[in-house]
Formats: structure tokens, sequence, C-alpha cells
């Protein structure tokens, strides 16, 4: 296929750029997936390059095909794919198609020390070893002669009679296997993802039966509706939608109003918030349009979780009030989130019986509604609306972070401004199936494709500070109460509001409900730099 350049209202090409950063795939008609590992043979990078160049013209870019929901945009008009690939390395990936030295030394150190050496930064190391449990595949990184070094990602439409991914996905993973084969070793697709060992991670939304046939649905195995709130940056949307889509995802200003971020936040050559151009020059030249992503696999303990819940519902709700079982259980998951299940944040519905209001409102494009974002939490600064430790809150804490305007201002951006520095695109599918007889010990998770152009300020950062310690937000030495690392003597603090009558409410014993099972950090270069390393022909200079 012939790239033609296609510009974003932002001045954007989106011919260069990957389409998966743009556009999460899972909310878009490809709601399955499937992720393959591979590793290039020391000494074969020649090989390599014939094998990446191979599969080149199918790699999916930004250019927008029509939308389901607001149809046609841009001047050029491509058909939706049945099956999209975007391409990714790790630093030794880049070393081994003999990617310049002078390019690869202008790489940050996070990215060329990898995750599994900076365990002690995310966190990972706060229970024990750092890999203990993580899939054999991940357990190579540094140790051995089969360690990742490219990875790809393949999604995919559905068939509705099924639930089953459309045949283009099978065609292009053997077109994948057949190049791999063809390189005489040069290439390996890399076995020991989950507990069958297989060669690929297989991606899936969670289905539910309609009418004879299957929908895919937004949630995750806890439950929870996931991806209603990701960031919005310059570019991404045409600007007729752009100003729609900024509300909440954005960055509020002095006036009142929410714009897009900086490109350069999420895009790396681009200006960012700090009106800045991360990288060396020559890293500037390479990596132009590309980005860094920080790969997740996270393991749900679905069975641990709503056991928790069930325990602790039953004094939560003795302490604030709520008689019904089933609403204090919903009530305090979603404290624990600082959403309810469906979405609503408790921003906009406080109690169980706000949020039976919010519920019955129709939701749109795969479990996203655009105003359940639109909030700020300069109007709870104790936390009785919202916990300061809830998930949501901790992963973007909006304006909470600053200080507060004075009683009868608008809310001012004072506080947005730290937030608008650590925002992350999160691109996510769901992986394995709830095994109700396997319990605890079944393969379900959600794999995460954390996309950013600093994996120290934004990724690292989140995961450290607002995560895996809570003087930030209030909370002390607290943990995430979801996705936390939590000790024998976790706890999760709910305060009350001054007119309840009632004091906190502090969860204790709290498990581990999500855990680790490996990940590394890739940069996924735009389709000029994909092009270059291809060819090997790429000029520090």
């Amino acid at each position: 296929m012939t790239l033609t350049f296609q510009p974003s209202d932002a001045g954007l090409n989106l011919a260069d750029i990957q389409g998966n950063i743009l556009t999460a795939y899972g909310k878009s008609g490809f709601p399955t997936g499937r992720n393959l590992l591979l590793h290039v043979a020391a000494g074969r990078a020649a090989a390599g390059r014939t094998f990446l160049r191979a599969l080149l013209p199918r790699v999916t870019t930004a250019v927008r095909w029509p939308s389901r929901k607001y149809g046609h945009f841009g001047a050029v008009e491509i058909p939706r794919p049945a099956a999209t690939l975007n391409i990714a390395f790790t630093f030794w990936g880049l070393a081994a198609l003999e990617l310049p030295v002078r390019t690869l030394r202008d790489f940050p150190d996070e990215f060329i020390d990898g995750m599994s050496r900076r365990a002690t930064i995310l966190g990972d190391d706060l229970l024990g070893s750092p890999h203990d449990g993580w899939d054999a595949v991940w357990r190579n990184e540094h140790t051995s002669d089969k360690n990742v070094h490219i990875l790809l990602m393949l999604n995919s439409q559905m068939d509705p009679a099924t639930g089953r991914p459309v045949p283009a996905l099978d065609a292009l993973t053997q077109q994948i296997r057949a190049l791999a084969a063809a390189s005489e070793g040069a290439v390996t697709i890399l076995a020991g993802h989950g507990q069958a060992g297989s060669d690929t991670q297989e991606l899936s939304a969670i289905m539910t039966q309609v009418d004879g046939g299957y929908a895919p649905t937004p949630k995750e195995h806890f439950g929870f509706t996931d991806g209603v709130s990701n960031p919005v940056f310059q570019g991404q949307y045409p600007a007729k939608i752009e100003a729609e889509r900024a509300r909440g995802a954005g960055k509020f200003g002095k006036d009142g109003v929410w714009r897009p971020l900086a490109t350069g936040e999420f895009l790396l050559g681009h200006t960012d918030e700090a009106q800045e151009i991360a990288g060396g020059y020559t890293l500037r030249a390479f990596a132009r349009n590309g980005t860094f992503i920080a790969y997740r696999k996270l393991q749900e303990n679905v069975a641990r979780l709503d056991r928790w819940i069930a325990e602790t519902a039953v004094r939560f709700g003795t302490v604030f009030g709520i008689a019904d079982p089933e609403a204090a259980r919903q009530t305090l998951r979603a404290k624990m989130v600082g959403r309810w299940i469906d979405g609503v944040p408790l921003s906009m519905a406080p109690d169980y019986a706000a949020w039976q209001n919010q519920h019955a409102s129709s939701h749109d494009d795969f479990g996203h509604r655009a105003d359940l974002s639109n909030y700020l939490y300069s109007d709870d600064p104790d936390g009785a609306k919202c916990p300061f430790s809830a998930h949501a809150r901790r992963a973007n804490p909006r304006d909470a972070n600053g200080p507060l305007p004075a009683d009868g201002l608008k809310p001012g951006p004072s506080g947005t401004i730290l937030s608008n520095r650590r925002r992350l695109l999160r691109r996510a599918l769901p992986y394995g199936a709830r095994d109700w007889a396997a319990g605890e010990d079944g393969e379900h998770g959600v794999v995460m494709f954390i996309m950013c152009a600093s994996l120290a300020r934004q990724y690292e950062f989140v995961q450290q500070q607002w995560i895996n310690y809570g003087n930030d937000n209030n909370a002390g030495n607290d943990t995430d109460p979801l996705l936390g690392q939590h000790g024998p003597t976790a706890k999760f603090v709910i305060p009350a509001d001054d007119a309840s009558g009632h004091g906190p409410f502090i969860a204790d014993k709290i498990p581990q409900f999500v855990e680790s099972k490996g990940g590394a950090y890739f940069f996924m270069p735009s389709l000029t730099a994909l092009s270059m390393l291809g060819m090997g022909i790429i000029d520090p200079t």
C-alpha cells in the first residue's frame, strides 16, 4: 500500500504514525488481539532487517478509516482493515538490528535498563523477588540468548456469531510465522506466555450474548468498565470532535475550558507541556512520531477480591449506615476505584442512590460516555465523595495535587499542571477467562500497553509515587487499594462526610489483588524510522 500523507488538524503526518497510538483499537471495532514476541539471533541483523522489511506493508498507520460514529474525516479514505499490525522494539532489539551506536546512546536510561532492571522503582520487589511469578517468556530478559527483541501487536475484528476473531487474524499470524521460518533461525518467535507456555499472548474483550450472537463489553475481569478516561492530545482527533473529546480528558485552563494536551507528551519529536522536545539531536531525528511503551501483563485475582469485598462490606455498611448488603458491596468497590462498576465517577454520583439514577444513562463508543470524564476534585477536598487513595484519583489526580481555589472562585488549573506532565495513554485488552474451577489460579487478567514520551517522568513516576506510595494523595504509605503492592498491614481509608455523623472507615488486611506476570519497555517507531531500520541506512548525522 502506498503511504499517502494525510495531515491531522494539528499538522501530524498520520501516515508516519503507528495507528494504535492515536486509536484504542479495542474500542474501535477490534476487540480481539494477539501479541507475539521475537528474538533476533546474534550476528543475523541483515536477516532480521529482511524480516522487518517484509512486514512493513502490513503495518497499520494512523491514517483514519471511516468512523462508526462520525463518518469519514480528511481527504484520504482507506478501508477499515480486518486485522491490524503494529511493531515495537526493546533497546536490545534495536541493537540486534544494528541501529547505529550514535543513536542508541541517546535513548533514555530507563529504556536502556528495561523494565526487569527497574523493579525497585516500579515497586515490583515490595513483596519479594520481582520475577518469581513472571511468565517464562519475560524472565529471560537480559539473562539468556533468547531475550525479547521485537513485539508484534495484532488486533482484529470479531465474528459476532461466535465471538471469535475473524480469519484475518490467523492469516496474518501465519504470514509472520512463514517469514520467521524463512529467516532460517535469524528470527525466532518466543514461547512461554501464560501457564500453557504458548508462543502467542491471546487477547479478547469479555463477551456478552446478544440476540443469539456475541458482542464485546468494556469490562475487565473484576467487573469494572475499563478505558473510560484516556488523555487527549493535539492532533489525536479532527478539530470538529477534538473539543468534545478533550472535556475532562485534556488539560483544564484558567478560563475553565478543557483543551487537548501538548502532542509531545505522547509523540516524540513534538513540543510537550514544558515547551520542550525530548531527546538528543540524533534521537530526535530517529524517534520523531514514535513513542515508548510499558508493556504490563497483570494477573487479576478475581475470587480473592470478591471474597474480601463480601467480608469487608459487612463492616463498612455498619459504619456508613448502609443497610442494603448489595449497596454496601457496590459502594465499597466504587470507593476503592473512584468509579462505579459502569464507569460513573464518584464525583458525579457520590452514593448508591445517585449512582442508580446515573446508571440508567446510555453508554456509547464501546463503554465510553463523554461526560464520564468531565469533572474535577476541587469540590471534594476532604475525599468524602472520592477517597484520596481511590485508584482513579491516584492515577489522575486532576486538580487535587495543587493549591485549591478559594471558596466561591471558579476551579483553577493550579493543581492540573503537575498532572499534565504525568498523563498516560492506556491501550488494554483482557486475557483468559474466569475459570471458577481453577479459582484464584486461573489465567485471567489484563495486558496493558502504556504509552508516553518519557517512561521515567510519566509511567515510572505514576507507578512509584502515585500507585505504590500515598504521600502525594494524603495517604501516607498506603498504596493503591486495587493495583498497589499490599503487605500484611495494607489498609485503605475511606473518609466520611462531616455531616454524616460517623467517622471514616479503615479497610484493613487488603490482600494482593493484582500481580505482574511480566513485561518490558519498548520503543514504537514511526513508519519512516521502521523503513530506515529495515533498510539499515540510518544516517546519524
